[in-house]
């Protein structure tokens, strides 16, 4: 399962800061420091290829960290250790995973979501992984708009302090209604809106510029003004979701804004190449470096 179909199916169910590792270079030389971090969500690159290999081929394109959503699902004791191996060795950290709870959204499973979060604990620790990523679900037929949103604020707070006290930090993500209508978040003015009636240090927003471009657009100055509500972004270009350059987004843009803002988590790249993934990451990557580093003209 990816992790389109991962949001599809938690969707379909009625329903602060993170401390950062420092950047190793191995693999590809990473020429130049970088205001933020980059990451790869691994699901949408090398899925053909054995695991530890996927692991090899992002740090051959130079980054310092994968997001997972269930790739770990059938592994042992010992194929976590193995794991944690493999990624010490390369220098890579997990900075994300997608947490496997079936939506926010109703307002009487808030319970069901504290042992949710609660019985996935031990595996973000196993996975050495500091922030799990929160999909709110589809929206309740027959139930007020307002009231879901209530919902979606009293949830996140009740798993605040649980998230807190294991020093994970929850990501509430928004997904573009042509993904699926029937995603109860497909803005991200509201999903920053549940962020700051949160208002816990552990609770942050993921702006999906590829999902918010498609939704709404006015992607900068959201940005801008909320940059303090922001755990991490994702990139990929519309349409087709492929790498940045590729479609209507300018992130040369968007990344000057990042490094302007004094943004210095997680830039992840979930898009899926055209052409030689290693080559797609890799040119997305000098795009970040080419666009903090370089002046703009005029």
């Amino acid at each position: 399962m990816d992790r389109r179909q991962f949001a599809r199916s938690v969707a379909g169910a009625a329903v602060g800061a993170v401390a950062l590792p420092s950047p190793i270079s191995l693999g590809a030389e990473i020429d130049v420091p970088l205001p933020f971090k980059l990451s790869v969500m691994l699901w949408t690159v090398f899925r053909d290829r054995p695991f530890e290999e996927r692991l090899e081929k992002v740090a051959e394109a130079g980054y310092i960290s994968v997001e997972l959503v269930n790739e770990f699902n059938p592994w042992s004791d010992a194929d976590f250790r193995r794991f944690r191996a493999k990624k010490h060795s390369l220098g890579i950290t997990v900075d994300a995973v997608t947490l496997p709870v079936k939506g926010i959204v109703d307002a009487s499973k808030k319970d069901e979501f504290l042992a949710d979060l609660k019985k996935f604990l031990p595996t973000a620790e196993k996975l050495e992984c500091p922030a799990l990523i929160i999909l709110t679900g589809n929206r309740i037929e027959g139930v007020a708009h307002e009231l879901t949103h209530q919902a979606c604020v009293d949830t996140l707070k009740y798993g605040a302090d649980v998230a807190a006290k294991a020093n994970v930090t929850l990501l509430l993500e928004n997904i573009d209604p042509e993904e699926n209508p029937r995603y109860f978040l497909t803005s991200v003015a509201e999903g920053l809106q549940v962020i700051r009636q949160v208002d816990h240090p552990h609770v942050k927003f993921l702006y999906d510029f590829y999902h918010e471009q498609i939704a709404e657009g006015n992607l900068i100055e959201k940005l801008d003004k909320n940059i303090d509500l922001v755990g991490l972004v994702h990139i990929a270009d519309v349409p087709g979701r492929h790498q940045p350059g590729t479609g209507e987004i300018n992130f040369a843009s968007i990344f000057r804004k990042l490094d302007e803002l004094k943004y210095n988590r997680y830039a992840a790249m979930e898009f899926i190449p055209t052409g030689d993934p290693v080559k797609a990451l890799r040119g997305a990557r000098e795009l970040v470096e080419q666009s903090v580093h370089e002046k703009v003209p005029g």
